[in-house]
């Protein structure tokens, strides 16, 4: 049997995380206080809603999906100040839209993901002298 793709939402909560996905007739939800603990959890949720059928996943089958603001909390390395100036957006109006003070349109949310993309293609590029 081939595996079901799991597509896992992580929504940022006010003493950490959730995670919930619908995958068939499997609900998966779990919590945690970190994003680390979260991701063995889902793992550990995952394989034990398909143990019955012999299907074991690692992390590297599961995709995480995040709200901004639980991708930004989680990746405190990009600077949305650096962000906002990159894609042309306000800094305030990022910044509301990390907090969940406001929503972004589906099209804000596009070009905020476009620019993040846009700096891990050019990470991934990245050479150092050695």
């Amino acid at each position: 049997m081939k595996k079901p793709k799991v597509k896992i939402t992580v929504t940022k909560e006010d003493t950490g995380y959730s995670a919930t996905a619908l995958i068939g007739d499997n609900f998966i939800a779990t919590e945690s206080e970190t994003f680390d603990e979260l991701k063995e959890m889902v793992l550990e949720a995952v394989n034990l809603s398909f143990e019955e059928k012999g299907l074991v996943y690692t992390l590297e089958d599961i995709q995480f999906e995040y709200d901004l603001e639980s991708f930004f909390d989680f990746y405190k390395v990009i600077n949305a100040k650096a962000l906002s100036e990159r894609i042309g957006m306000n800094q305030s109006l990022l910044s509301q839209y990390i907090k969940g003070i406001k929503k972004p349109s589906a099209l804000q949310t596009k070009r905020i993901l476009q620019g993040v993309q846009q700096i891990g293609r050019e990470l991934s590029e990245v050479r150092f002298l050695l």
